[in-house]
């Protein structure tokens, strides 16, 4: 526990603690999960009775409809909270399922240790409820993006993001094709079949790997 104390010292939400102080609320009610990739962290109407920050790796929030189908939502990472929004609510059930997408360390915050930080520090309790409306508007904009996109949209965004970050109109895919479908929100074949129509219209050819954009009106 001692070895996260400089890291979340680091963040807003702790600042306003000593670090003696705040080693000593967590050496009770508090610990340190670790999730190897693809690991389930919690599954989706599991009960949450802990607020959790993420202290290394990464992990995507993914809602899995009746017929399987898998649709991601986000991706969260260092310093990134889980539960915090649910813990006191009467519905304390995680609506979507969470798995870490790396080598990921979790520290978990019991209940009743968050209620004692909120009564310590007023400032605490401010900036965990700022954090809570924050999430809350990233989540409803993202949501509401993935359903009101078609998948030509959701495919050019991506196009378009991965351009900006690789500098280079041959995107290197960073996953495999049944990964993008769920991170786009789509089935795989309905994404492969956009994306053969997109060859066929002379805005990109694709293999295995990569991504080739060939028409400008993509950027």
């Amino acid at each position: 526990m001692r070895q996260a104390l400089p890291f979340l010292l680091s963040l807003d939400l702790f600042n306003d603690f000593q670090q003696q102080e705040l080693l000593s609320l967590l050496e009770t009610n508090s610990e340190i999960k670790i999730y190897e990739r693809n690991q389930i962290i919690y599954i989706q109407n599991e009960k949450a009775y802990s607020m959790d920050i993420i202290l290394e790796g990464e992990v995507i929030v993914q809602r899995i409809d009746e017929k399987g189908n898998i649709l991601s939502i986000i991706i969260l990472g260092k310093g990134d909270m889980l539960g915090g929004n649910l813990i006191f609510s009467h519905k304390n059930e995680y609506p979507m399922t969470i798995i870490s997408q790396t080598h990921t360390r979790i520290l978990r915050l019991k209940k009743n240790l968050v209620l004692e930080l909120c009564q310590k520090k007023k400032e605490f309790l401010e900036k965990f409820l700022e954090t809570l409306s924050d999430k809350a508007l990233v989540l409803t904009d993202k949501i509401h993006s993935l359903a009101q996109k078609t998948i030509r949209e959701k495919i050019t965004d991506f196009l378009l993001y991965e351009y900006r970050q690789q500098n280079s109109s041959v995107i290197q895919l960073p996953m495999t094709k049944k990964e993008l479908a769920e991170k786009l929100g789509v089935e795989r074949p309905s994404l492969q079949r956009e994306l053969k129509k997109m060859r066929l219209e002379g805005l990109l050819s694709y293999d295995a790997r990569t991504i080739t954009i060939l028409a400008s009106e993509i950027l």
